[in-house]
């Protein structure tokens, strides 16, 4: 989430988690939506630069929809491994 200050990161992050635990159906608080969130968005960023080039031009709506996929990869690798634990 470059460009954005550290309210607007927390905030994108939160609403980006919300929306990646109402798609991937997992049931978790606020704080856990707003880490998954932000750790998403910096997956999102990390995978939409290495296979375009580039990630969603710092508008809010482009970073928030590459936080909520890189929100719903975390949550799917880590079920992944929780899963063979």
């Amino acid at each position: 989430m470059e460009g954005f200050g550290w309210i607007m990161s927390i905030i994108l992050g939160a609403i980006a988690g919300w929306i990646a635990e109402k798609i991937m159906k997992t049931d978790t608080g606020l704080l856990m939506n707003i880490i998954v969130g932000i750790i998403g968005a910096l997956i999102g960023n990390f995978i939409f630069d290495a296979l375009i080039g580039s990630s969603a031009g710092g508008s809010i709506i482009g970073q928030l929809i590459v936080a909520v996929i890189g929100a719903c990869i975390l949550i799917w690798i880590v079920r992944m491994v929780r899963g063979r634990a």
